[in-house]
């Protein structure tokens, strides 16, 4: 496994997007990118499926130096009752063309939802939901820090209809904490848990990464152990992404002290078989959960989708895309938010759909973004009936998997072998038409949700 690590290790998406951020075209104008919405929620409506909302909320009270999300950094509250009520204006321009949305699913992400006071959390959320069609299906649920989240603020989710809660860990040992800038405890973070299902929360992920500066394996091994204690429904173990080049307060690390390479992928290993020890079973790349929780049913039942969320239990198309930086998906299209919270302001304020980027898809990018998607959740997939262009060159480029055992190939289709998850990215890589064809320097890491 060591020589297949330091053979494989080379920077690559993660593949909740194709074509990935790096390579979007031009973005679609606001009639074009309503004009997909309005089509794909046709669709969906046949399908007997609901659209779903990603809402950002980009506050944070402090830094946390391995973050790669789009963040503004404040302890002043006073900004809050602006955002709220321009997310609100913005969803508002979405209203008047499609009036009451049927919503299968509604994800509030961040920053930190929770900087929001219980009162302001009523108004957006409540707000939002009041003017949309909950499915009977649909899934709420929201990012949370636990040094900042109140009983209060949970109890008020839950009347609205939250069932699913995530809380970033990372890691708990002192050393690591202290250089990431982010110190909690155990016990804040069991509080929220407790809280949390004693008010009906259904499901409880923890975010923990490896490969953080400082950390070693026994840090790990330390962090995992008082995870399986407190007994998460689903575990997301996500990679940190060292990339000073981006992230200037990165720069703060040596890069000595951030583990890479083989060492790297060990800390993960390690994680990885411990989890599974307790119970945990590894979904997809990167994603655990318990036999019980759905995630797992989704797995086993072959519906598992992946958008810029990570790995959800069933496709819902369109996502729309509220707050600064959030990105919507029509599956043919991609549009992104401003990024600057004064430029999306202004443009909200201006009646304008605040679109900075995006993309639309061409037939090859359809094609190619299905089989990744097939990749990414089932790890197998065929394309017989895809076998031109670019699909009609994938032997070579997967022959070398082939011979390291990490696929079994037929003629045109593959299945990703036990030995292969640690390498789905890989895999994927060869059937990114638009990374072969670009020059390899791009910044490949830019899309880092």
């Amino acid at each position: 496994m060591g020589e297949l690590l330091a053979k494989y290790d080379v920077p690559g998406p993660r593949y909740t997007s194709y074509p990935t951020v790096p390579y979007w075209e031009k973005a679609p104008s606001e009639a074009e990118w309503l004009a997909h919405l309005e089509a794909a929620l046709a669709s969906g409506k046949e399908e007997g499926r609901g659209a779903a909302i990603y809402l950002h909320v980009p506050f944070c009270r402090s830094l946390c130096h391995y973050c790669g999300c789009n963040t503004f950094i404040t302890r002043d509250r006073t900004v809050s009752d602006p955002y709220v009520e321009a997310v609100l204006a913005e969803w508002k321009l979405y209203r008047a063309r499609f009036g009451r949305v049927p919503i299968d699913g509604l994800h509030v992400g961040g920053g930190t939802p929770t900087f929001l006071t219980t009162v302001q959390l009523n108004e957006l959320l409540g707000g939002i939901l009041d003017s949309v069609e909950v499915l009977r299906t649909a899934e709420l649920s929201v990012e949370v820090d636990p040094r900042t989240t109140s009983h209060e603020q949970l109890e008020a989710m839950s009347a609205l209809g939250f069932r699913r809660i995530s809380l970033g860990v990372q890691d708990f040992d002192p050393l690591v904490q202290a250089a990431v800038n982010r110190i909690q405890s155990v016990e804040e973070v069991a509080r929220v848990t407790e809280s949390a299902r004693s008010l009906g929360y259904t499901s409880v992920n923890y975010d923990l990464i490896y490969g953080l500066p400082k950390q070693t394996a026994r840090a790990v091994e330390d962090t995992v152990r008082k995870v399986k204690v407190l007994r998460p429904d689903r575990i997301a173990f996500y990679a940190y992404a060292h990339v000073p080049w981006m992230k200037t307060f990165q720069r703060k690390f040596a890069d000595a002290e951030v583990p890479g390479g083989t060492a790297k992928r060990q800390l993960y290993e390690l994680g990885r078989g411990l989890l599974e020890e307790g119970g945990y079973q590894e979904i997809g790349m990167d994603h655990f959960a318990l036999p019980t929780d759905g995630l797992s049913n989704a797995h086993r039942e072959r519906r598992l989708h992946r958008n810029f969320m990570g790995y959800t239990e069933r496709k819902t198309i369109p996502v729309f895309g509220l707050g600064v930086s959030s990105i919507g998906d029509t599956w043919d299209a991609f549009a992104q938010n401003e990024k600057s919270l004064p430029a999306w302001s202004a443009k909200v304020r201006s009646g304008c759909l605040p679109i900075a980027k995006g993309h639309s898809l061409n037939g090859e990018d359809l094609v190619l973004r299905r089989h990744i998607l097939a990749i990414m959740t089932d790890g197998a997939t065929d394309w017989s009936a895809d076998a031109t262009g670019f699909l009609a060159g994938l032997g070579p480029r997967l022959a070398e998997f082939e011979r390291d055992g990490l696929v079994e190939l037929q003629s045109a289709s593959l299945r990703v072998t036990e030995a292969g998850w640690p390498f789905l990215r890989n895999i994927c890589m060869a059937f990114d038409a638009r990374l072969a064809r670009r020059a390899p320097e791009r910044e490949l890491f830019s899309q880092t949700v």
